[in-house]
């Protein structure tokens, strides 16, 4: 038992968020918005499905609902509970061509965000009350015998069961919040919900932890997470939903990048081995034929990202081999330290990371073949090729971006992104595809 709790303990303790979000208030508005097409469609295949045929010839006909149409339909937080839907639906009613009523269906349901015992978040109602009366009439009829027969037509208790339906983020939407998203054909992200979400003044607040696999193994976080919690607005926030990533996030992400190879790159030198030659005496005998150089450059520790404000650095500590040749001749070994700014962007639903310009590199002689070189040589003649093509193939790696957090059917838009001490906080809007 004390080997099994050993073995547990560690993996429980590195169950820490590194990221999240917070559903506004007035992201529940606009949701709530989206929903009523899509509510009063659920309702009306629901309720207007024709009756039963009645085999008695001689009971009077049986009352049919010919309209239905959504008034009202609003979904409010309640703080420290859920949320409360409430749906107003008028109701057309007709028994006989000549006898037509209106009728108001409300239904008033609390609902709230579990975690199942898979580890997703499924919405659950805890309590529903439906009401129906009459509105009006255009003749006058004994409503009491005739509310109760509607009353038999209108499944209340299949409404309530199904209630969640009828918004547009049932269960297996918000199951796609946790699914892997890919960033390279070999490494992937994915963002596991901690505990069920909580309910605040300001919104729903999702604590995540982000896990990244590399050829479908997940990798261990390169260091122990500092507990991270959603850093809540000072004052209610007019977007939907604002998303938050911990400086745990970033390093994570380049050590998974790092681990599955997508940060090695190999770059071409305008330099030759003969040119070369003019300057290190000793290439001469190595290199008879004149070939191009080339560096390849690999990972040598875990890369580094710092949150500063209003700025974002990555810190890449690699390791260039420099040679020719078809067979790859290494002839110098060269420490590159690189630090440089990040920019970040959104797309859709994609953050879009790249390295935008390079702050400091320092180069340092690891080995040599040739002899001693100058720190000053090494700059002279392989500092350009660095600087240029460094980024630019990281950035190749990185133009497909990072998925965000999700559900699917929902991108982002009026993004604003703004990087504080320790972490970037993205506030924007919910937008519907089009189908």
């Amino acid at each position: 038992l004390s080997i099994l709790l050993s073995l547990l303990l560690p993996a429980h303790s590195a169950r820490s968020p590194d990221c999240g979000g917070i559903l506004t208030p007035s992201g529940l508005r606009y949701l709530a918005e989206v929903s009523k097409p899509h509510a009063e469609s659920v309702l009306r295949k629901d309720l207007m499905a024709p009756p039963a045929p009645d085999p008695s010839p001689t009971s009077p006909s049986r009352n049919q609902i010919t309209s239905v149409k959504v008034d009202n339909f609003s979904l409010t937080l309640v703080p420290d509970t859920g949320m409360r839907l409430s749906i107003e639906v008028e109701l057309g009613v007709t028994s006989a061509p000549s006898a037509t009523k209106e009728m108001r269906l409300s239904i008033l349901a609390d609902l709230h965000v579990e975690m199942n015992p898979d580890g997703n978040l499924e919405l659950v109602t805890s309590d529903c009350k439906p009401t129906l009366e009459e509105v009006q009439s255009s003749e006058e009829t004994d409503s009491k015998s005739s509310g109760s027969d509607i009353d038999k037509q209108i499944n209340v208790e299949k409404i309530c069961l199904e209630v969640s339906k009828l918004l547009l983020f049932p269960n297996e939407r918000l199951m796609s919040l946790a699914a892997p998203f890919p960033i390279t054909p070999s490494c992937q992200v994915q963002y596991l919900p901690l505990a069920a979400p909580m309910y605040s003044e300001q919104g729903i607040i999702i604590s995540l932890q982000t896990t990244f696999q590399v050829s479908g193994t997940v990798i261990p976080l390169p260091i122990s997470p500092v507990p991270f919690s959603m850093p809540e607005p000072a004052r209610s926030s007019s977007s939907h939903l604002i998303l938050a990533f911990s400086e745990h996030f970033y390093t994570s992400l380049f050590s998974a990048l790092e681990e599955s190879g997508a940060l090695n790159v190999s770059l071409l030198s305008s330099l030759t081995t003969a040119t070369l030659s003019e300057r290190i005496t000793q290439m001469g005998s190595l290199f008879q034929e004149d070939l191009p150089v080339v560096l390849q450059a690999v990972t040598r520790s875990s890369p580094h990202v710092v949150l500063e404000e209003d700025k974002a650095i990555v810190q890449l500590f690699l390791t260039a081999q420099i040679g020719a040749g078809s067979l790859f001749q290494s002839f110098l070994s060269v420490n590159v330290d690189v630090t440089a700014r990040l920019h970040l962007s959104v797309v859709d639903t994609r953050m879009i990371i790249s390295v935008a310009a390079i702050e400091d590199i320092e180069l340092s002689l690891a080995a040599s073949d040739v002899g001693p070189i100058l720190a000053a040589l090494l700059e002279e003649l392989f500092l350009p090729t660095i600087r240029e093509e460094v980024t630019a193939q990281i950035n190749v790696v990185l133009r497909q971006g990072v998925f965000l957090p999700h559900i699917a059917s929902f991108t982002y838009t009026d993004v604003n992104i703004t990087i504080h001490k320790d972490y970037v906080l993205i506030p924007c809007n919910l937008q519907l595809e089009a189908k």
